[in-house]
């Protein structure tokens, strides 16, 4: 089943690093700051900190997908989907993919732009606003998180982003990488699976040149390796047995990482803390619309970007645009070491965002093999996995034991 809390304040006491503390209750022990339900409950601080025990633990999956980006034909759907005139409904554009992300015990969307005023009006490219609905949408196929930080945060301005937060709270999906306080860039998605608790901190590269809000610079949380290293061993020390990097990264349309992308991930995958173990467990990238290569560096897996789930590029050269790939990992105590879990099975399934008519979003890996689709169908989603799967393995990634999926 799947659970995910976000703790929305950090707790006195403890160190605030960038990104965010976590607070995880039930593993700090007792300390000078007082649990969540100590709080809550006005119950007193009992003492200095105890070792907290290891949770029991059992394997879980998660699933990551990659950048939303409705440009104005996908809007156009929407509310060509919707019941009611004036509204918007993009539930029906995701319905292909929803069996694949709600079977997951943990789902990561990658939520790129922010949402406009109600009513509109709604823009494409180059400064994106999307209908709020869209935020139920997600709910309904059941992502768990999404990351927020990208180069098209800041497009509506700051009452976008806040905008886009308060209908992400609406519908109950804990965000990471922008924020309307201090205090809750301090505080990334902390998510719950197989009695492992599961932090994700997310950055990204720029805001197309955008200064952030003055007064607001914790805004957009922005790629600093030091500051990715101090956040994740923050989010250890607040209990996360597992820490994800969501970043937005790396050279539009291109296939191979570009040298940020590769000195950035050798950095932050050699970086161990006092324990000699990795900060960060996996990395997910997006931003550059095709997919890219995944890769296991420093022992920890790296998807260099997924490519976009929700796209709608016409041109011939850009039809890549319309790709993505979908990472599935396994992760299970690490019988090694107490408290921390460990992917144990890497896999990946093809995504395609077909221009229909009508526009829907679709597992081409698994629809590839499906004799209920038509032959024609089959066969076009069968080239697409074809392709995504060339990039995805490019840098070696077979070898190294990642697998293709097809359900």
């Amino acid at each position: 089943m799947k659970a995910s809390a976000r703790i929305g304040a950090a707790v006195a006491g403890l160190a605030v690093v960038g990104g965010g503390i976590l607070v995880v209750p039930g593993l700090l022990g007792k300390g000078s700051a007082p649990t969540t339900e100590q709080r809550l409950q006005g119950k007193p601080d009992t003492g200095p900190a105890q070792p907290s025990a290891a949770p029991a633990g059992r394997p879980f999956t998660l699933v990551a997908t990659g950048d939303i980006i409705p440009y104005p034909s996908i809007i156009q759907r929407s509310a060509d989907d919707a019941d009611k005139a004036g509204e918007h409904d993009f539930r029906k554009i995701l319905a292909g993919v929803k069996p694949l992300v709600s079977a997951a015990d943990l789902a990561i969307c990658h939520h790129e732009i922010p949402y406009g005023r109600p009513g509109g009006p709604y823009t494409g490219y180059p400064t994106f606003k999307a209908p709020h609905q869209l935020a139920d949408a997600l709910k309904d196929a059941g992502y768990d998180s999404c990351s927020t930080a990208s180069n098209h945060t800041l497009d509506d301005g700051y009452d976008g982003l806040a905008r886009t937060l308060e209908h992400l709270d609406r519908v109950g999906i804990p965000h990471v990488g922008s924020a309307r306080s201090a205090e809750e860039a301090k505080a990334p998605a902390l998510l719950s699976a197989g009695g492992a608790k599961v932090a994700q901190l997310d950055y990204t590269y720029g805001t197309n040149g955008i200064p952030l809000p003055e007064g607001k610079p914790w805004a957009v949380n922005l790629i600093d390796k030091d500051r990715i290293i101090a956040d994740a061993r923050a989010a250890r020390a607040g209990g996360a047995n597992v820490v994800v990097l969501s970043v937005h990264w790396g050279t539009e349309w291109q296939t191979a990482p570009d040298e940020q992308q590769r000195e950035l991930a050798q950095a932050l995958t050699a970086s161990r803390g006092a324990d000699g173990l990795a900060d960060i467990d996996l990395v997910i990238g997006t931003h550059n619309h095709v997919p890219q290569p995944y890769e296991k560096i420093n022992g920890t897996w790296v998807v260099f970007g997924m490519g976009d789930q929700v796209a709608s590029f016409v041109p011939a050269d850009k039809l890549r645009g319309n790709q993505s790939s979908v990472p599935r990992f396994t992760f299970a105590p690490a019988a090694a070491h107490t408290g921390r879990w460990e992917v144990v099975k890497a896999e990946f399934l093809t995504q395609y965002s077909d221009m229909g008519p009508p526009f829907r979003v679709v597992c081409a890996s698994c629809a590839a093999s499906d004799d209920t689709v038509p032959a024609a169908k089959r066969s076009e989603y069968a080239r697409i996995d074809e392709q995504v799967t060339e990039a995805v393995l490019s840098r070696g990634a077979g070898g190294q034991g990642l697998e293709h999926a097809t359900r």
